[in-house]
């Protein structure tokens, strides 16, 4: 995993925060799958906040040397995934972040501590 990729990765982070996404978890997946290096995890309370969520990342991610590959789930707005390749960035309205429960499936992946990126208010 390279060392670019934890701080794009902690860019997200940061982004979300300040859009006041819930539960942020960064889980480190490359040592575990093939898929990516990062799967960045995160709730809105609403369809409505997902999709914030997702264009307040579109709008600041793009130009930092890492190519948007496909966005799914936009219309719905339940599940959104942003794939940067490196970087897969799942937000989820509450629900359907327990259904799918990522946390687990991905158990085996290291979480890095994002608490300190935390925007306090």
């Amino acid at each position: 995993m390279s060392l670019e990729t934890k701080e794009f990765a902690l860019k997200a982070v940061r982004l979300l925060n300040e859009k006041k996404a819930m539960e942020i978890i960064l889980l480190e997946i490359g040592k575990v799958s093939l898929i990516a290096d990062y799967f960045l995890i995160c709730s809105g309370s609403s369809k409505i906040q997902t999709k914030a969520l997702c264009d307040h990342l579109l709008e600041n991610l793009p130009g930092e040397g890492y190519r948007l590959l496909r966005v799914e789930g936009y219309q719905e707005g339940r599940w959104i995934l942003l794939d940067f390749g490196a970087l897969v960035i799942h937000i989820f309205v509450p629900e359907e972040r327990t259904f799918y429960n990522l946390e687990r499936l991905w158990g085996s992946a290291r979480v890095i501590d994002v608490e300190y990126l935390s925007t306090s208010s």
